[in-house]
């Protein structure tokens, strides 16, 4: 057989998407598993935007569209951004694709020469080393802390920046983290990004989910310099619960926004036109869901931090938003748990999965070996009876 791409065998699955596999293999098979792994609502799509999508169906809006998403979707996305983050696009700024995970990989590969840097933090989203490894770019990384809500500022990007520096990747709020960066730390980060002339790739997925006093800005609306360098990444996955529709968007400036058309075009066409006319809805038409998810994620929340911090010999901050929360699990690491020697958060993950049938998400998907992710997109049953299942393996404290 012929040699297979270096590049395609270098790349490594999603840990998170295996992990969650083999929860529902074993509870197809009859294991009462609870899963903490999956960044997914478990909420239905709101009615309205459901029904929105039958209608498209049964009036024949199943055709190709423009490659970089329909006209009154690309409206309604600049409506929003107006909006929510008075921030001023034109629909030709506009690129719609299949998904925040897609439109990150088009905003790479639009920016990126080969060798070319992207700096982010660590913890990070299990697919950007492997994005900007496929774009042709080298991932820097970032290492952050708990103690400072695993954030960076310019000091840090300083120390890692070289000439090859072409980008970095904010991702507030944060996944896996919950992190949430305020103004002013946007304003250091985009003053730094301008001084050197360097992009920025705001992942904004989680804009909808914050919680407490926490309020989202989008560092591409702190001034026109900053703005002129983003590539700000939103999509109907998270605030809508839309996973499955696989709906993402950019808003860039013009020529970086007609790149990723043209790729897109190239590469996938145009977004599923069904998806498009609902995601029409879903941003114009009524937003009492998303207050009624957002209550319900921000219960789970305390109660899931309450549970964590009761465990012997693991933490966990509060999240400022998104869903999940990291466990620190660092004390258990090079020691035993009920015969079994852990050496990484893969052994710990490992062992929750047999041992209490709870599948959570290694840190070391993520770039810390510390910690594993426990999503609380689930039901307040499973939250109990899961971390309940946890607590009677480690202990009480």
């Amino acid at each position: 057989m012929p040699t297979l791409s270096n590049k395609g065998i270098s790349i490594q699955p999603s840990v998170t998407l295996s992990i969650d596999a083999k929860a529902k293999s074993m509870i197809s098979a009859g294991e009462n598993v609870i899963s903490f792994s999956i960044g997914e609502p478990d909420f239905d799509t709101p009615k309205n935007i459901g029904d929105a999508g039958i209608y498209a169906i049964q009036n024949g809006i199943t055709k190709y569209t423009p490659a970089n998403g329909t006209l009154e979707l690309r409206k309604a996305i600049c409506k929003k951004f107006k909006e929510d983050n008075n921030l001023e696009y034109t629909p030709s700024q506009i690129v719609v694709s299949n998904g925040g995970k897609h439109s990150i990989y088009n905003a790479l590969m639009a920016i990126l020469n080969p060798n070319d840097e992207v700096i982010f933090s660590i913890p990070y989203w299990v697919s950007y080393p492997e994005m900007v490894s496929i774009a042709g770019g080298t991932p820097v990384m970032i290492k952050t802390t708990e103690e400072n809500g695993f954030k960076f500022n310019s000091n840090d990007l300083e120390k890692v920046k070289t000439e090859k520096t072409k980008a970095i990747i904010i991702n507030s709020p944060n996944n896996p983290t919950g992190s949430v960066y305020t103004k002013e730390e946007l304003e250091d980060i985009a003053n730094w990004a301008v001084k050197n002339d360097i992009f920025v790739i705001s992942d904004e997925l989680y804009e909808k989910l914050i919680y407490d006093d926490e309020v989202h800005v989008s560092i591409a609306s702190l001034n026109d310099a900053i703005k002129n360098l983003t590539i700000v990444i939103n999509g109907m996955s998270k605030a809508y619960s839309m996973t499955g529709w696989r709906i993402g968007y950019t808003a860039s400036n013009q020529e970086i926004a007609t790149i990723m058309s043209n790729l897109q075009s190239h590469t996938t066409s145009n977004p599923c036109s069904i998806s498009q006319y609902a995601s029409v809805e879903g941003l114009t038409g009524p937003q009492d869901s998303l207050l009624e998810m957002k209550k319900e994620f921000d219960k789970r929340r305390l109660r899931i931090t309450k549970l964590v911090n009761e465990i012997a010999n693991v933490s966990c901050n509060i999240p400022k938003g998104a869903f999940y929360v990291m466990m620190n699990c660092s004390y258990y690491i090079g020691k035993e748990i009920d015969g079994v020697k852990i050496n990484s958060s893969v052994d710990f993950s490992d062992l929750l999965l047999e041992k209490c049938k709870v599948a959570v998400v290694p840190g070391l998907a993520f770039g810390d070996d510390n910690y594993v992710r426990l999503s609380y997109a689930t039901s307040m049953d499973k939250i109990e009876e899961g971390i309940n299942r946890i607590k009677k393996l480690l202990g009480e404290k």
